[in-house]
């Protein structure tokens, strides 16, 4: 299934000491590169904004058992989704109104 979704995020809110510039191995990137892990959220239902997509810093499983609230960077919405994803909906729905489908 196919989607856009359209999102910002807040850079001041990025906590500096979770960007890596190592690998798994302790080497430096090859090209400089720095990467932060986030956690992307699809939400069920829009906001008072009209987002469904919340995006957070990706916690570490230690963080994840104590509880910690998690960081949260930013926000955005679906703003495409293929013919094809829709059709998928209509035809996963268990019921369907006859009445608006297009034939």
């Amino acid at each position: 299934m196919a989607q856009i979704i359209s999102a910002s995020i807040d850079l001041n809110k990025i906590d500096k000491s979770k960007v890596q510039t190592k690998d798994k191995n302790g080497n430096p990137f090859k090209n400089g590169a720095k990467y932060l892990n986030v956690n992307i959220v699809i939400n069920d239902e829009a906001d008072q904004y009209g987002n469904t997509v919340s995006i957070r810093v990706g916690q570490s499983e230690e963080e994840r058992k104590r509880k910690d609230k998690p960081t949260y960077l930013g926000n955005g919405k679906i703003v495409w989704q293929s013919e094809q994803s829709n059709q998928q909906s209509v035809s996963n729905s268990d019921e369907v109104d006859e009445d608006s489908l297009p034939f």
